[in-house]
């Protein structure tokens, strides 16, 4: 590991001066030379890689009272960025009435990372694209724009089906942010100017041309909150992996349903694992709503979520394997007692 320079912020505005001083720059938020620091399981592992170069860091820490609380209130369910994946995944309103949440994190990680990561950067982990985390290969848009995608044909087996483009084929691989992104989810984002809201679905960018530029995040700029709107009894997160013990997802869906008498009144799904960022199914969800559950309306809403996905040599198992996890998990939520 390079060395750093340290230094802790003893509030947000301390945070997000120290952090703005990279924003004269032109590099991508990823690249800038000045790093916030919270659980630090993500930017630790990538700086001992030599992946991150920071000459700097910002430990956020002291920022937990403030942006730590969760809170369920008038039917909407407030995380504040710094709360720790367990203390969430542990929490009985949230596994009570939004178990998809709940599950998603509690398997994103082992028992030690989850008592350290925050959720603020859990969203933002980067890909753990083996091209990418070894700077051995030259050739990694990501890292090194312009380069190439060493992964186009090289072993892609763990690489993504949706969402790619000719620049880069690397997966996403949180487990957290597809429960985001199913349940409408807002972010709040605060800077030197003060706090905005967007959409969840609004934050990760697709490669297209750069893949360098994964979020809308400016430099300086933290990730403070999040709201969910309304309650979900009824959701439920798949995941299939290599093992079960830790590790990513090979392909998971993030499932929410209003069903009244037999019938999807709303539905919301999103995919994991097989995309290059958070992956909202919008098209199969539609198919869904409206509808009486039953097998073959399963299997047709889990083709639908795949319509356009794209495999290169080693991954089109993926295909399949997503189709499968998106027909499970929705009995899985239709079967739950609520």
């Amino acid at each position: 590991m390079r060395s750093f320079a340290y230094q802790r912020a003893a509030d947000p505005s301390a945070a997000i001066q120290a952090l703005a001083a990279a924003s004269a720059s032109n590099n991508p938020l990823t690249e800038a030379e000045i790093q916030p620091l919270a659980g630090g399981t993500t930017l630790l592992d990538l700086m001992k890689l030599d992946v991150m170069r920071p000459r700097a860091i910002v430990d956020i820490n002291p920022l937990s009272p403030t942006w730590a609380t969760v809170s369920l209130e008038n039917g909407n369910l407030r995380l504040g960025a710094m709360a720790r994946m367990a203390d969430v995944a542990a929490n009985p309103e949230i596994q009570q009435n939004y178990p998809v949440v709940a599950d998603s994190l509690k398997l994103a990680a082992s028992a030690q990372l989850r008592n350290m990561a925050t959720l603020g950067g859990n969203v933002l982990q980067r890909t753990r694209c083996t091209y990418f985390r070894d700077v051995s290969y030259e050739a990694c848009n990501k890292r090194n724009p312009g380069s190439g995608c060493a992964a186009m044909d090289g072993f892609n087996r763990t690489h993504a089906v949706l969402g790619t483009s000719d620049k880069c084929i690397a997966t996403y691989p949180g487990d957290f942010a597809q429960a985001l992104i199913a349940l409408d989810a807002s972010v709040d984002i605060t800077g030197k100017s003060g706090t905005r809201t967007i959409p969840f679905a609004q934050l990760h960018k697709a490669p297209g041309n750069t893949p360098q530029l994964e979020t809308t995040l400016e430099p300086g700029e933290l990730i403070s909150g999040f709201t969910i709107p309304g309650r979900w009894p009824r959701s439920a997160y798949l995941k299939v992996r290599d093992r079960q013990s830790y590790e990513f997802a090979l392909a998971s869906a993030a499932i929410a349903l209003d069903v009244q008498d037999g019938t999807v009144r709303d539905a919301r799904i999103a995919l994991g694992g097989v995309a290059t960022l958070p992956w909202r199914a919008r098209d199969a969800e539609a198919e869904l709503k409206g509808q009486k559950f039953d097998d073959a309306l399963a299997e047709r809403v889990a083709e639908i979520a795949f319509e356009g996905a794209s495999a290169r040599s080693h991954n089109e198992f993926k295909i399949e394997l997503g189709k499968r996890v998106v027909a499970r998990a929705l009995h899985q939520a239709m079967t739950m007692e609520i």
